[in-house]
């Protein structure tokens, strides 16, 4: 009986002792977390999972040059709002509206899948996390996704989104696709070549933004529409309201597209 006690108490020792561990860790991984999103939140951001990954199959060196905001056209930031998240800036990191259209489209029909990922969620997904496409990894991305929301300005988390996505072959951020492509730094870019470089965005690696398919002129036109109807509902003077950024460069675009 005794022995059985010992056994029973040594037992409880070391769950206790284990338990203790893991919340130890647990703890230190949230603060790393935590620490390491506040810090991008002025930091440049110089590698990313995917650049890894990449270089690594191609051995070749990722092309990227980071540059403030204010240093890309406004017409790039419109343009990938149009294209990829029209309710950026009134969302909380997730539209719920697009997710449930993307649902309902997905339902009635099985060729195409849908997709419903805001820029904050892409950012998110292309800062911290491997390109995989698991459930685990969906949700971790919320998490990060809820972090940068909270602990970062929009205008900062499109600085991050055009400064990290892929814009071609080994080619990551805006600054570099337009000397790529149009031999000019991102904040002389046109209101079309703009465009076209948030229309290749889904597919950088076919679409090609310097010799356009007809598909991507027809999405340029549509980008244009939307752009067209941010401009005409003052939707850039909202953000003073919608997150009081004290220095927001999207306070000084100019409500008329640029030529």
């Amino acid at each position: 009986m005794k022995n059985k006690l010992n056994i029973i108490y040594y037992t409880y020792l070391i769950i206790n002792k284990l338990f203790a561990i893991l919340l130890t860790v647990l703890i230190t991984a949230i603060f790393s977390v935590l620490l390491i999103v506040y810090a991008l939140r002025t930091t440049p951001v110089s590698v990313t999972p995917l650049m890894v990954i990449n270089q690594k199959k191609s051995g070749v060196a990722p092309e990227k040059r980071w540059v403030p905001v204010d240093s890309i056209s406004p017409d790039v930031a419109r343009a990938v709002i149009a294209t990829e998240d029209n309710n950026f800036f009134y969302h909380k990191g997730f539209d719920v509206d697009a997710i449930m259209l993307a649902l309902r489209r997905n339902s009635e029909q099985s060729k195409k899948v849908y997709g419903a990922s805001t820029i904050s969620q892409q950012t998110a997904k292309n800062v911290f996390l491997p390109p995989n496409r698991t459930w685990p990894r969906k949700v971790v991305e919320a998490g990060f996704t809820v972090l940068i929301e909270a602990m970062w300005s929009k205008a900062r988390i499109m600085e991050v989104y055009l400064n990290v996505i892929e814009t071609g072959e080994d080619t990551y951020g805006v600054e570099a696709a337009a000397q790529r492509y149009f031999h000019k730094s991102a904040l002389q870019l046109s209101k079309s070549e703009s465009t076209l470089i948030a229309v290749a965005l889904p597919n950088p690696h076919v679409f090609n933004p310097a010799r356009p398919s007809a598909y991507m002129l027809q999405r340029r036109e549509q980008a244009y529409g939307i752009m067209t109807n941010l401009n005409e509902t003052g939707w850039y003077k909202n953000i003073k309201d919608i997150k009081k950024i004290k220095v927001n460069y999207l306070e000084q675009w100019p409500v008329e597209s640029r030529p």
